[in-house]
């Protein structure tokens, strides 16, 4: 399920940068969020009173944080190439391993690490400083995302957490690009954007969600290793983005530390 969700991820991301010349990276972020926050509305229904307050905020936080993510991601996007972005990116979920990681799970970070080095080359200083700030937004909300998506699974049956959760994330986005946006869009952009707001992030938040259920944060963390290797891979297939030798270094390292995180096992404490 992790692995389908991040080439969704990937893929999805890709399609988006096409739009950016129309809509510009906050809107795209924002056309697909309300698309998502409208599908799992109808899709699921959810009966909010029958939520425990916790329950309730928790999904709340969960929306505000997959805001800042795909925002400040798209951002990112349009300032480095994809598998840069991506792999800036992973600090959250690596760090997020790093802390609730124990054993042999521990370790892996640590590979993964160094991957992400290779991938971003820091001292070549050729990389956008405003796109890294982005990134590392990025990174610090896709960390709260995991803690929260986990514990939002935890609390509520299926994905009826995401039901409450994509709607707080488009009106917040909303915040952001609404004006523009409203005056940007045309029929041809509002289909484009159901059918972005399916690759990302319905289908893949649904399934990240599931799987968070079967793996501890840890695990999750450091199998997301694999997304900078994913992103590489789409960049080069959909966009033209060519790794050198160091970016390819890189993809083999997170690759191997994403192998390794299967070592951490599935979670204790399953709900």
């Amino acid at each position: 399920m992790a692995v389908v969700s991040m080439l969704c991820v990937q893929v999805g991301i890709a399609a988006s940068v096409g739009l950016f010349d129309q809509l510009g990276p906050a809107g795209v972020a924002s056309l697909r969020l309300v698309w998502a926050g409208v599908l799992l509305l109808v899709i699921v229904r959810p009966r909010v009173r029958t939520f425990s307050r916790v329950a309730l905020k928790t999904a709340g936080l969960l929306g505000l944080v997959t805001a800042g993510v795909t925002l400040s991601f798209m951002a990112a996007v349009d300032h480095l190439p994809l598998g840069t972005a991506v792999a800036l990116e992973f600090l959250g979920p690596l760090g997020v391993a790093v802390v609730t990681g124990h054993g042999a799970s521990a370790r892996w970070p640590a590979v993964a690490a160094a991957g992400v080095l290779l991938l971003t080359e820091p001292w070549s200083g050729a990389v956008s400083a405003i796109g890294v700030g982005f990134a590392l937004t990025a990174a610090c909300s896709w960390a709260a995302y995991i803690v929260l998506t986990q514990r939002v699974g935890d609390e509520l049956a299926g994905i009826t957490g995401l039901a409450v959760s994509m709607p707080v994330a488009a009106l917040a986005s909303l915040l952001v690009a609404g004006p523009p946006l409203a005056a940007d869009l045309t029929p041809g952009l509002l289909l484009a954007g159901l059918g972005l707001a399916l690759l990302l992030p319905v289908i893949p938040f649904a399934l990240e969600m599931l799987a968070l259920r079967r793996l501890t944060t840890a695990a999750f963390g450091t199998l997301m290793c694999l997304e900078p290797a994913f992103a590489v891979l789409v960049g080069l297939l959909f966009l033209g983005q060519v790794p050198g030798a160091l970016a390819a270094a890189g993809v083999l390292l997170v690759m191997i530390a994403g192998a390794g995180a299967e070592r951490a096992g599935a979670r204790s404490d399953r709900p």
